[in-house]
């Protein structure tokens, strides 16, 4: 009888799912994070809605990013008909790469949003200071996503 899961098939799947669940869970919190301090921003400048959208909608990119990176790897994968061990432990290390780098830099993200968007909420117009800023966490989901990339082009 064939064993139907082997070691590297569950490091790969393993893998794809801390890659795709832990940054969708950041997106979620950091979405919802964002937009109760934007409601609660409008209660003293209920002009702000437009341009807080906008800081509420930053933390969604995160879990872009990951369901790009699961859905390469899963293509590659399922096209494949033999898993090598290493193949599978590249998959697992690159899913836990953009999954905690996702997760982490989503919550740190959306704290720069909130302190923008408590700010907005008191008259001043921190728009574009807190929008670059709210980018830079960001910048080491793009990494790992990126070095995400390499492993599929080059090692699987």
């Amino acid at each position: 009888m064939e064993t139907l899961f082997t070691l590297p098939l569950i490091l790969a799947m393993l893998g794809l799912a801390v890659m795709l669940t832990l940054p969708c869970v950041g997106s979620a919190i950091g979405v919802s994070m964002a937009s109760n301090a934007l409601i609660g921003g409008m209660k003293k400048n209920p002009d702000m809605f437009g341009k807080g959208l906008v800081l509420c909608a930053i933390p969604t990119t995160q879990g872009l990013y990951a369901f790009a990176a699961f859905f390469l790897f899963l293509l590659k994968l399922s096209g494949m008909t033999e898993l090598t061990l290493m193949q599978g432990a590249l998959t697992f290390a690159a899913g836990c790469a953009v999954g905690f780098a996702g997760y982490f830099s989503c919550l740190h993200q959306v704290k720069i949003a909130c302190n923008g968007l408590v700010e907005m909420s008191n008259g001043r117009d921190v728009f574009g200071p807190t929008l670059i800023l709210a980018v830079f966490p960001e910048l080491y989901a793009i990494l790992t996503f990126a070095s995400a990339f390499l492993v599929w082009i080059f090692a699987l």
